[in-house]
């Protein structure tokens, strides 16, 4: 069985969590400190590790009762905090201060070469960015929150965030590597959006991997000149989706060149058949403003008349016979961060938009960089603990985080490994006495 290299196992990852908390500025007067930040974070990291959003509180009665719970034993938290003062510190975190944690756990899987399984064209990463929504309400509300105000006059408050992952069209796990919130600040009176996030994450995601080598994968938002020249200001190849209702001027082009277009039509065993377009050095907006190269796909079902499958993309990536379907595959991986990450995030349990605490700076977006922290986690687990990977294959993901709370909430164990192996083998249960 796979046993995970020591510095990719629960209690080093968990360390490293510790690490951070703890290199914290503590901003508290020392008189009124009752928990230390690295129970506040651990605590919070806890909940959402586990997916229980009133975990919290259990484990604090066990701790009291007890005198000591998982908390304290499989997180190294000292003292379980009350919910009410784990909020207001939390709040007043730096998200930037948490973002490391992304960094550390992707060196780390990259000196255990679990990476390379990632890499796709030319040895080149695939990195997926979108956007996603964590937080909404028509009460709740902080100077932070983007705002939309609907034709009856009432307005809906949101916060809205940033991600990218790493992603591989032959690989289940999609791997969080960077997060930005989309926020309004103090003074703005223009919304934040995803294009200026992007403005902030890409820049920040070369300075954190000066030397990796990136082609971003992102929806039509991206496929804008402007974004463009970001992208290879930041040494960073792209694939961005390109439609016909936002490129009007390409895509009439490419319908004026057709003699430019190249085709590759592949027969598939299932008797569908993709057929492939492309061309290059065509103009994305206006003539001699900026380049792209154009790839398009359609699979057409047995009858070869039904258009099943329709998109198509702009990349600075050179296209030919022997690379296309590989560069269509790599496009098509984008859509795993939103089924592998997002969906995962808002329907597997993790309870992404489950509203832990809104908070008046900080606390929304904290809460849910520690629940993309515990997904990573758990993605990180998934690639490389044997005892973990054994469970996942018995139980489904829903079903077996089910277990693990019910485990810890009777049982207390000393490792992380003790809980897996408990129960992937739980001890028989005697049969109730008959008298």
């Amino acid at each position: 069985m796979q046993r995970p290299k020591k510095h990719l196992s629960f209690g080093s990852l968990v360390g490293a969590l510790h690490e951070i908390f703890n290199g914290l500025e503590d901003k508290r007067q020392r008189h009124r400190i009752k928990y230390t930040l690295s129970d506040i974070g651990l605590s919070a990291f806890g909940c959402m590790f586990f997916q229980d959003p009133s975990l919290l509180a259990f484990q604090k009665r066990m701790q009291n009762e007890k005198e000591l719970c998982n908390f304290n034993t499989l997180l190294g938290v000292e003292d379980v905090p009350e919910s009410t003062q784990l909020r207001d510190v939390l709040d007043a975190i730096p998200s930037e201060r948490l973002k490391p944690m992304f960094k550390e756990v992707f060196t780390r899987l990259q000196r255990g070469k679990h990476l390379e399984q990632f890499q796709s064209i030319r040895g080149k990463y695939l990195i997926s960015i979108d956007g996603t929504q964590y937080f909404t309400s028509k009460e709740i509300s902080c100077p932070h929150c983007l705002n939309k105000e609907h034709r009856s006059g009432e307005i809906t408050y949101h916060h809205n965030a940033l991600q990218a992952a790493l992603v591989n069209p032959d690989v289940k796990q999609a791997i969080p590597i960077a997060v930005e919130d989309i926020r309004n600040e103090d003074g703005n009176k223009k919304q934040d959006c995803e294009i200026n996030a992007a403005k902030r994450l890409i820049p920040e995601l070369r300075k954190q991997h000066p030397q990796l080598e990136i082609i971003l994968l992102g929806d039509g938002l991206f496929s804008k000149h402007s974004m463009i020249e970001l992208v290879k200001d930041q040494r960073m190849d792209f694939i961005f989706t390109a439609k016909p209702g936002d490129h009007k001027y390409l895509f009439d082009w490419i319908e004026n060149h057709q003699s430019r277009i190249k085709e590759l039509r592949v027969p598939k065993g299932n008797g569908t058949e993709h057929v492939y377009r492309w061309t290059e050095r065509a103009p994305l907006e206006t003539l001699g403003k900026s380049y792209v190269n154009f790839l398009e796909l359609k699979i057409l079902a047995p009858d070869k008349l039904t258009c099943t499958y329709r998109s198509s993309w702009v990349t600075n990536l050179t296209l030919s016979e022997s690379n296309i379907e590989r560069i269509a595959s790599a496009a098509r991986a984008r859509w795993k961060i939103e089924n592998q990450c997002f969906n995962n995030l808002k329907n597997q349990g993790y309870c992404l938009e489950h509203n832990f605490g809104h908070g008046s700076q900080y606390l929304a977006f904290n809460f849910y960089i520690l629940t993309l922290l515990a997904f990573l986690l758990h993605q990180v687990f998934e690639l490389t603990d044997g005892l973990y990977q054994k469970a996942r294959a018995r139980w489904s993901q829903r079903m077996l985080w089910e277990r693990l709370r019910g485990f810890i909430c009777g049982f207390i164990f000393s490792s992380w490994e003790q809980l897996i192996t408990h129960c992937l083998h739980p001890p028989n249960i005697l049969s109730p006495v008959v008298v």
